[in-house]
């Protein structure tokens, strides 16, 4: 994937998104077949399912991604992602009709990002969203882009300080899990 093409799970060798069973088949097992691995699954639903989603998929697109990332206004993005040529996404994870109506604080992310998505779970009335801005259907296991929303470039000195908090953010974060007792 580059910046100036859309994101594609299934080009980045990411397995077929399915909403019923993931790329696992049956959600008793994990993708290799394992039997109870992939029971999971069932746990993982909601926010944290389409949330886990869109990372595996990003991931698997060679993107890294951090969650709750804290912008400069103390605006949190749900799922801040970074591509291998530094192109930044945010993700506007959605988990039902009432989060979607209760929330109006999205349009102020897109002055932190080069491409903007909402991420919905597939039974979610994808017409209640803005036409105009990106989508993506997720499960627990993977997601796929359904609609590519507008690319804006972002300025040169936003890029810089958006890439320098992320890098603090996940490094911090690591510190944490390296060293509990920090």
């Amino acid at each position: 994937m580059t910046p100036d093409t859309p994101f594609d799970p299934s080009a980045a060798g990411s397995p077929a998104f399915d909403p019923v069973s993931g790329p696992g088949g049956d959600p008793r097992t994990d993708p290799t077949g394992a039997p109870g691995a992939g029971a999971e699954k069932a746990s993982i639903d909601g926010a944290a399912g389409i949330t886990r989603g869109v990372r595996r998929a990003f991931s698997a697109a060679g993107m890294v991604s951090v969650t709750e990332f804290s912008l400069k206004t103390g605006r949190r993005a749900d799922i801040l992602a970074i591509d291998p040529k530094g192109l930044v996404t945010i993700v506007e994870v959605k988990s039902g009709p009432a989060d979607f109506r209760a929330d109006r604080k999205w349009p102020d992310y897109e002055a932190f990002c080069d491409r903007f998505y909402f991420a919905v779970g597939p039974d979610f009335p994808i017409e209640l969203l803005p036409e105009d801005r990106g989508l993506i259907v997720a499960d627990a296991w993977d997601a796929m882009v359904l609609r590519e929303g507008p690319v804006a470039a972002l300025p040169a000195p936003r890029r810089k300080a958006v890439l320098l908090r992320f890098a603090h953010a996940a490094a911090g974060r690591l510190h944490r899990i390296e060293d509990p007792r920090l």
